[in-house]
């Protein structure tokens, strides 16, 4: 049985707390004086409803308005006086925010009922909220994303090169800022580099520098972004799109620890620890000659892959719960989730955009939707077709429903001569009658 918990906002009404308390045995309430105490027990905990006392109408309707913005999936309960939504900026945000209100004086009894029906319908929504504080950004909690999360935990121990693969928007860039995050390496920094979007032809300066005379325009020396992440972790996303003149520049840093500036000859050491990241199987492209052998090699000593989406089907609820909160601030406040139609289309879609479609589509319904629950219009997604058997159960229903109906009629309506007809009870019959809110 799920434990009822409740979140109890009341900044001075201490009495009736203690009396909820004696009459919801059953519940375990928590009780804050404020609604900044009451971020830092959510960013700890999860609820799933919430009640204010005598907040509407006793802060500033900004300040709580910001709140109530902020943690929308709590299902929201007001007791206030009456003249408290005398202003209609007060009456907007009851509207929007609550599910439901109470004023004074107090019926404990009816609070308690409402409290209960609003906790039970809040359970009918699914899944249950998760603590707004998450320890990883690879959220999910399917066998994929466990070993996924296992392994960043055991490369990060160590300083060798890792090479990630994964297709397009499944959040290898995710991946390698864990590794970083969790590695003796954390407080220095983590340089990206996106290896197919920068021109060829500034490639070689960008990643390795140059010094003053170096080229026409060279006025000074400049730091390449691979000495700018000394001490720290360099990231190279699709690796693969490195041209193939460079990979060798490349091959020599990895190996040597040392750059040479463009226009120079000295080396100079640089202390990182190299991760690489690409959508291309780089086998594949060893193969056809695209890669060097040697530098592919050098860089996959550590290999990770990064499940895509489609693998992982039992977080795609979590995740679509996740990119709604993130991105809350762009919703209407009347918008309070996903319709179990959408989030029945969120499953059967394929997701080749992987998480990156993901966040696009949920993103997208923010602004669009017009009601009070995402639909699978919203999200631009199909809605799945009912299974096999629900299609079945319908069709037999309604086959029954004729046979009773045309069995009454040739009968004159006679119940016991209809029984005996189809070969049931007349007990059975009025049954099926009463199943099918029919009367003779």
């Amino acid at each position: 049985m799920v434990q009822k918990r409740l979140l109890c906002i009341s900044p001075d009404d201490l009495l009736a707390v203690d009396l909820l308390r004696a009459e919801m045995p059953d519940w375990q309430i928590r009780t804050v004086r404020s609604v900044d105490e009451a971020r830092t027990e959510l960013r700890q905990d999860a609820y799933l409803v919430g009640l204010l006392m005598h907040v509407i109408g006793s802060r500033p309707q900004l300040e709580v308005e910001l709140f109530l913005r902020e943690h929308s999936q709590v299902q929201w309960v007001g007791v206030f006086r009456s003249e408290a939504i005398a202003a209609a900026g007060w009456r907007d945000l009851v509207a929007d925010y609550l599910c439901d209100y109470h004023t004074l004086p107090l019926d404990s009894r009816r609070l308690v009922h409402t409290l209960g029906h609003v906790h039970g319908h809040a359970l009918l929504r699914g899944p249950r909220p998760r603590p707004a504080s998450v320890p990883s950004s690879l959220i999910g909690s399917c066998h994929a994303m466990l070993r996924l999360r296992s392994q960043v935990e055991r490369v990060a121990k160590v300083d060798a090169p890792v090479l990630i693969w994964g297709e397009s928007g499944s959040g290898k860039e995710l991946t390698a800022q864990a590794i970083h995050r969790q590695s003796l390496r954390s407080t220095g920094p983590m340089v990206p580099i996106n290896c197919g979007a920068i021109a060829p032809n500034l490639i070689h300066s960008e990643l390795f520098g140059y010094e003053r005379g170096a080229f026409t325009g060279a006025a000074r020396h400049k730091v390449g972004l691979i000495e700018s992440a000394n001490g720290g972790t360099l990231f190279l996303d699709e690796i693969g799109d490195l041209p193939k003149d460079l990979q060798a520049n490349l091959l020599r840093f990895v190996q040597d620890k040392t750059i040479i500036r463009l226009g120079s000859t000295r080396p100079i050491p640089v202390d990182v620890r190299v991760i690489s990241a690409s959508h291309v199987n780089l086998q594949q492209a060893v193969a056809r000659g695209d890669f060097r052998e040697d530098l592919y090699y050098r860089l996959s000593v550590l290999p990770v892959s990064v499940p895509s989406l489609r693998e992982r089907r039992d977080d795609l609820v979590e995740l679509a719960e996740h990119f709604f909160q993130l991105h809350c601030a762009d919703k209407s406040p009347r918008l309070k989730g996903f319709s179990s139609k959408a989030l029945a289309a969120i499953a059967a879609h394929d997701w080749p955009g992987n998480v990156r479609e993901l966040i696009n589509r949920v993103r997208r319904a923010l602004v669009m939707a017009d009601g009070k629950w995402i639909e699978p219009d919203d999200l631009d997604l199909v809605p799945p077709s009912p299974p096999i058997e629900a299609v079945l159960d319908d069709a037999r229903c309604s086959s029954e429903r004729l046979a009773i109906r045309d069995c009454l009629d040739r009968t004159g309506q006679n119940v016991s001569r209809a029984a005996r007809h189809l070969g049931v009870s007349r007990t059975t019959m009025y049954r099926l009658l009463a199943k099918h809110g029919m009367r003779p």
